[in-house]
């Protein structure tokens, strides 16, 4: 099966929309030493979960990715988003078994979604219902 390993998000200010999501979610941005504008985006500790990214240049105007960032608690990220100049464009969500949900908004005009998951289940969950 195909997993996604890598994402980049384009924009009209690559420079302004790292800054905006290092500011709202605490992602290192360093240069990626490319001859263009690449920022690169370390999400979150490598140890399996996640993945990192980079922000580069915005060459088509039609050019879009929608990315689901994980947060631990749904209004604190919100309200992250808006103090670092962002929009929640949406309003909280449940999605049955998975959690909460909405769509925001960045600084370049990008849609991402933030998810504050239910907790997984412990050791044991279902043991009473199986008897």
């Amino acid at each position: 099966m195909a997993r996604v390993v890598h994402f980049e998000i384009t924009a009209d200010n690559p420079r302004r929309a790292a800054e905006f999501y290092s500011k709202a979610f605490g992602w290192k941005i360093e240069d990626g030493g490319a001859p263009f504008t690449y920022l690169l985006a370390e999400t979150g500790p490598n140890d399996g979960m996640g993945i990192n990214g980079a922000f580069m240049d915005r060459n088509d105007t039609k050019q879009a990715v929608i990315n689901t960032i994980s947060v631990d608690k749904w209004e604190d990220a919100a309200q992250a988003v808006r103090d670092a100049g962002g929009e929640v464009t949406m309003e909280k969500t449940e999605v049955p078994g998975i959690g909460w949900f909405a769509y925001c908004r960045d600084t370049e005009g990008n849609f991402f979604g933030i998810l504050e998951s239910l907790p997984m289940p412990g050791p044991g969950a279902g043991e009473a219902e199986r008897g």
